[in-house]
């Protein structure tokens, strides 16, 4: 989708705010070049960065470079150019004066971005992409951004487009058609196209929580019972005090979360009440939270005492998803300690022993579960929405019930996976898409 926007001229600090040793503004709009001009005295050549000493009211702001990228070979498809200034406030603020004062308005959250998609030079799946590396805090992260920024999920949903837009022609066909001779078979083929891209979602959907985890970070969950030394080992895999420790049984009340980069992968980490009967009710509705976020999570670390018998409590969540840890294992009877069907991990919270050995168990679990491929993949709930909708429609499909029906679940669908890349029914997301974007991108 391709068009010209007639906008007013936006600019922003597109990098981050506060005292820095370079600051860049961008502009974009028909008077970017104007402006860049009154400020500087000339328009530099096209990309090329130029030695400027911007002034405005008789009053030099800075010096620093500009670049000039006269669209529509430009990022927003606009005229667009960049003061690369040093980073203090008052050359900020004396230079957001001057723009304002020229006819410019600061820029909405992710206007570039919009701007970009409105123009036909990004589809939404790649402007979701600058956010998410903007926001990437892991290396796992960053190489799902940059995979979707590549543009794989826009040539797979566009795939699916296409060949949802042939068997909706070959359904039509038969529909405005009925009175010719028409190739055997039209009906079956469009519903075999069907059938194929049904499964195709299916495969996708199921994928695509594993990828969202990785943008919003992967829940791994500590249970056990009181005095088990759950906040303990919180506050040494954090590696500060995060958890009040205590000997006081129950001093954990509420789900205490730390974000971590585990060797590349975000991890958010919960410190949970203890399992035990609970003695009053605010305890009690610790320990809801905590068997709910043990429902929750995407991998459970079971904490025991390993001076003691495992507790029931803590013995009923032991699943797949779970790895079993002694603590105490520097205490006397610790050597003793077994579960049937686990291989404990011993470790002591308190001394940090067995500590590397849980954090490349835990690292090599979340590794296993949630290994990118090259493969394009669902990122976000919005198109998780959409892919189910499809799906929804595919499922409806059935020309038994006529025809005109079954091209209009085949129609739906096309319409429901091309709001995945923006390339129809769009503007009812559009402010979703980039309202979450930061001033500058």
């Amino acid at each position: 989708m391709t068009q010209t926007i007639f906008a007013p001229t936006i600019f922003a600090l597109a990098s981050a705010p506060g005292r820095g040793g370079v600051a860049v503004f961008r502009l974009s709009g028909p008077l970017a070049g104007p402006a860049l001009a009154r400020l500087t005295g000339s328009l530099p050549p096209a990309r090329k960065a130029v030695r400027v000493r911007p002034t405005h009211g008789g009053e030099v702001i800075d010096d620093g470079l500009a670049l000039w990228f006269p669209g529509p070979a430009s990022f927003t498809g606009e005229d667009v150019c960049e003061l690369h200034l040093h980073g203090g406030r008052a050359v900020a603020a004396a230079l957001a004066q001057a723009l304002v004062e020229l006819g410019l308005r600061p820029a909405e959250p992710g206007e570039f971005s919009k701007r970009a998609f409105l123009n036909g030079k990004l589809d939404l799946t790649r402007a979701e992409a600058i956010a998410d590396l903007v926001d990437a805090e892991t290396a796992a992260q960053r190489r799902q951004a940059l995979l979707q920024l590549d543009g794989g999920l826009d040539r797979l949903a566009e795939g699916w487009r296409a060949d949802l837009i042939r068997a909706l022609a070959l359904l039509e066909a038969c529909i405005d058609f009925s009175d010719e001779d028409l190739p055997d078979g039209v009906t079956e083929q469009a519903a075999q196209v069907v059938a194929q891209l049904a499964a195709e979602l299916r495969g996708h959907l199921a994928e695509g929580v594993r990828h969202e985890r990785l943008r919003d970070g992967i829940h791994v969950a500590i249970l056990g019972a009181p005095n088990a030394g759950k906040s303990s080992l919180l506050n040494r895999i954090a590696g500060r005090e995060v958890a009040i420790v205590s000997a006081t049984a129950g001093t954990t009340r509420d789900v205490i979360e730390v974000h971590l980069d585990l060797a590349g992968w975000p991890v958010v980490l919960a410190d949970t009440a203890g399992l035990r009967e609970a003695a009053e009710d605010i305890e009690a509705e610790g320990i809801r939270r905590a068997l709910v976020k043990a429902e929750a999570a995407d991998l459970k670390l079971l904490v025991f005492d390993a001076g003691r018998p495992a507790d029931a409590a803590t013995l009923a969540l032991l699943g797949e998803d779970s790895l079993v840890v002694a603590n105490k294992a520097d205490q006397p009877g610790s050597e003793s300690f077994s579960i049937d069907g686990a291989a404990p991990i011993m470790l002591s919270a308190r001394t940090g022993t067995g500590l590397d050995e849980l954090l490349e168990r835990l690292t090599g679990e979340v590794a296993s579960r949630f290994a990118l491929t090259q493969a394009p993949a669902l990122t976000r709930a919005r198109h998780r929405a959409a892919a189910t909708e499809a799906l929804g429609a595919l499922d409806r499909f059935d020309p038994g019930l006529g025809l005109e029906l079954a091209a209009e679940e085949v129609r739906a669908a096309a319409g429901a996976i091309g709001r995945i890349s923006g390339r129809v029914d769009v503007e009812d997301v559009l402010d979703v898409v980039f309202g979450e974007f930061c001033i500058g991108k």
